[in-house]
Parts: C-alpha cells; structure tokens; sequence
C-alpha cells in the first residue's frame, strides 16, 4: 500500500493542513491548481510491501507547469495509460561503498540498471545479479534516461563526462545527469550550465547516510534543480532514498548544504576521537566508556557509530580519512572568500591531514584517532598483536 500526504507550509504561516491521499500503487506526484510558484514543505510518505518509506520535502520550489484533463471525453482505461509512469532508464558511474549500495536499492526497486565503474571485474559482479554492465561512461550514457554520478570528487566528474570515453556527448537532450559527489557549490552550478548547452539536466544531488543505508535505500539527498529535471528524476531519486530535499530551481544549492553537512560530520569525527584517546589515556576501559557515552548528553551520532569501528579495531574503510581532508578542504575554501572563520573545522581538518601524513589516508575515517600518542587502541579479534605500520587497503 503506497500512500502519499502533502503540507503546505506557506511563508510566515502555520500549516493549513494536508490533501488526501493518493491511490495506492502510485509513486509522489505533485499536483497543484495553476501553475503558480510554491515555496514551502512538501511530504510525500510512500510504503509499500518490501520497499522503504520515502518523504520528499520540496524546501523552495519553482513555478510548475501543469495540464488540465477533461475525464469526460477519456475512459478508464485510457485514465489508467495516463496514471502509469513510462519507467526511467538508469545508470550508475562509480561502484564504491556508495554507488553499489544505490544502485543494488535501484535494481530492488524494479529498474533495469546499467553500470560502469573503473574496475570492470566489480560492474560484472553487480550484471550478474541483474543488470548490465558497460566499459565506458559514454556508453551507458548512451543507453539511459537518468546517468547517477557516484564518484570521490568534481576531477572525477569532469572525467566521467568530458574525459575519453565520457558520458557528455552522449547523452540525448531531456536525459538528466545526477551528481552525488562533495564538490565545490560554484562549481556544480556551472557544470549544469555546461550540461545544459548540450540539452542535458542536471540535479545536484549530494548524498548522506553512508554504505549501510545507500545499500537499504534509505538515503539523504540534498537536492538542487530544474523542475524539468525532477519530472524526470524524482521516482529514481526516490527508489534510493528515505528523504529527498528539493533545495532551490538552480544547482549549488545542494551542494552548499552538503557542506555544512561535512562540516559537522567531520568536527564531530575529529571531536570523538579525541574524546575516546582522552579517556583511553586516562585509564578508562574503553567498552565502558563507549557505554556511558552512548547513552549520555554528550553523544552524537558520530560518536556511537565511528567509535564502534575503534572498540572493533576494524579501520577498514567505509568513508576514508582522505575523504574528509577533502570535503573539509572544501569546507575552508567555501567560506575563505567571505572571510568567514572556520575555527573548529581547520582544527579538524589539521587533524586528518596528520593522520593521511601519517599514512592513514585510506583507512576508516575513525583512524583519525591514531594520531593520538601513548595509547593503547583496542585491537581487532584474532589479532592481538598491535602492529607499527598502518593497515594497507587494496
């Protein structure tokens, strides 16, 4: 059973109340009287046997265009063609932790998903489970509706869509690309005008939630765009993700909140690492401070989750310490030209480029922790013996 509620929430005012719901079977779809702009809330609540709930929060909307059916000349079945939603082509580029999460939630989902990724033995995987797996970006670009972008930074987006073999050219007018990478605002805002010279949307679409939940479909989507370009991507966004947030009608909106994201993410890494040396050093057993912690006033959603990678011993990475020297990089560059002080994020970015100096880059961004002197990290199970090089990753 799907069900779909809508609150609009007007400026300055209360909320005034909610539309009933939507036939069952049907993804959100808005749909307004007129074609005036809307700035407000919009929640868009779907369920369905086997799938996720997913909330759909239109933050500042742009004007709408809609059509006016006379049902009177149209007969049920005709009504029925029209409800029935001709289903995107999807593809992904980029099959990490994230990227292989999304697109196994896309293939539950019912999408017939097309892949590429740099290590070709990893796309092969994912086809042979459902799927097709292609050598370049360019040629899967050729061959979807909506291209999903899951890569570390904007080189590798500027290499997926106007490198050798990129996806760009390829790509047939209408078809929207969808950009899932921490990058610089300024910069997403004028690759959708790049994209947009070659008839091609764009959505701005950075991403939350981490490995885990990209993997159940239940991710964060922070979200910038054209209306153009969601009447074509929303049901795809929606099929990965637990809440989309429509941010503005032009990209680097998106992007701009990522940031603030990643700020906080990574002060709040850095902040509980040095929260759990500091009690390792003063001789508390770090399972019980773990403990008190969790279920104290001091916690934070970093703490539990990434300190619980330092009592496993386990740095393998899900999100690397590299990333975060490069998202709160980004962080320092934003507000640099306003003059804006950062003082907690350069003290967590200092922290994590000590520890990639330290030749931790690539492991968990828990890692950050090591740089911390004269304590004893537990260590994983089966593997008693700490050791004086840091763990390689493949």
């Amino acid at each position: 059973m799907r069900r779909s509620f809508r609150h609009r929430l007007a400026p300055g005012a209360a909320r005034r109340g909610a539309t009933a719901a939507m036939p069952a079977g049907r993804r959100s779809r808005r749909r307004q009287g007129g074609a005036a702009d809307v700035t407000g809330i919009t929640l868009c609540s779907a369920t369905s046997a086997g799938h996720h709930m997913t909330r759909s929060l239109l933050v500042a909307g742009a004007a709408h265009r809609h059509v006016r059916v006379d049902d009177s000349t149209m007969t049920r079945a005709d009504m029925n063609d029209q409800q029935r939603p001709t289903r995107a082509r999807v593809g992904v580029v980029g099959l990490g932790a994230m990227g292989l999460g999304m697109a196994r939630s896309l293939r539950s989902a019912g999408y017939d998903v097309g892949v590429h990724d740099l290590r070709p033995e990893v796309a092969a995987g994912f086809a042979r489970d459902g799927g097709t797996a292609f050598a370049s970006p360019a040629e899967l670009a050729a061959e979807v509706d909506v291209l999903i972008g899951v890569v570390v930074n904007a080189a590798q987006v500027e290499s997926v869509l106007f490198g050798d073999g990129g996806a760009a050219e390829r790509l047939r007018p209408g078809s929207v690309y969808v950009m899932c990478s921490t990058v610089d605002p300024d910069w997403s805002a004028g690759l959708e005008g790049r994209l947009g010279e070659l008839g091609v949307l764009y959505v701005d679409a950075p991403i939350s939630g981490g490995a885990v939940r990209a993997a159940a479909g239940e991710l964060t989507m922070m979200t910038s765009g054209r209306a153009a370009a969601y009447a074509v991507a929303d049901p795809v966004l929606e099929a990965m993700s637990a809440t989309v947030y429509r941010l503005g009608d032009h990209a680097g909106l998106g992007s701009k909140v990522k940031i603030v994201n990643q700020l906080l993410a990574g002060v709040h890494i850095a902040a509980a690492a040095e929260a759990m040396a500091l009690g390792i050093k003063a001789g508390v057993p770090a399972e019980a401070l773990y403990e008190v912690i969790t279920h104290s006033a001091g916690n934070s959603w970093m703490f539990e989750n990434r300190m619980a990678h330092v009592l496993a011993g386990d740095y393998t990475p899900l999100s690397a310490v590299d990333i975060f020297v490069k998202d709160l990089g980004l962080v320092l560059d934003s507000a640099r030209p306003q003059k804006f002080p950062l003082p907690l994020s350069a003290t967590a970015h200092q922290m994590f480029l000590q520890a990639s100096a330290s030749g931790l880059g690539g492991e968990d961004d828990s890692a950050v922790i090591k740089i911390f002197p004269g304590i004893d990290l537990p260590q994983p199970v089966n593997q008693p013996q700490p050791t004086d090089q840091p763990k390689k990753e493949d």
